[in-house]
């Protein structure tokens, strides 16, 4: 290794905003069942694709239905 490099002539990565952070969330088993069986079918990993809806959701402000009942 060098001891010193010159980033002088560097680019940003343009792809830096696009970074995926990762979180913890609570998900009700059949609801992961439902998107790992979909994402089989579509032949992309399940987590993929609960981004894939979730960032659709977002880009078009979907807002979900919501109905509390008592247990």
């Amino acid at each position: 290794m060098k001891d010193d490099y010159d980033f002088s002539k560097s680019v940003k990565n343009p792809y830096a905003r696009r970074l995926k952070k990762q979180i913890t969330i609570r998900i009700d088993e059949d609801t992961i069942d439902y998107f790992k069986a979909l994402a089989e079918e579509k032949g992309i990993p399940y987590q993929s694709l609960i981004n894939l809806y979730l960032r659709d959701c977002a880009q078009t402000h979907r807002k979900p239905s919501v109905k509390w009942t008592k247990g």
